[in-house]
């Protein structure tokens, strides 16, 4: 892992590794990439935002993740994991994808 992986705990990590492989998962790693990169300096404000709209959103997911998600992505080291998360993710996907 990365060096600033380690300011935060394990279960911290594999929340961010999960949320990476689902963003991956949808199809959705480089809008993710572009977006994170664009926003990542105002990650507080982001994650206020997010913490805003919680009410509406946690009716379709599960609230507890993504409270701590939020709380997560305040952290611009954080966003920064994601995204490499989501790099590392893709990149690995497409070494195991068969050759034509």
């Amino acid at each position: 892992m990365m060096d600033n992986s380690a300011a935060i705990s394990q279960s911290d990590s594999q929340l961010i590794s999960n949320l990476a492989e689902k963003i991956v998962r949808h199809g959705m790693a480089v809008p993710a990439i572009f977006f994170l990169e664009m926003v990542k300096y105002m990650s507080f404000i982001g994650s206020q935002l997010m913490v805003f709209f919680g009410p509406v959103i946690t009716v379709f997911i599960q609230s507890e993740s993504y409270y701590k998600i939020t709380h997560l992505l305040e952290e611009r080291q954080n966003v920064e994991f994601l995204m490499l998360e989501i790099e590392r993710i893709e990149s690995d996907n497409k070494k195991k994808e068969p050759k034509e």
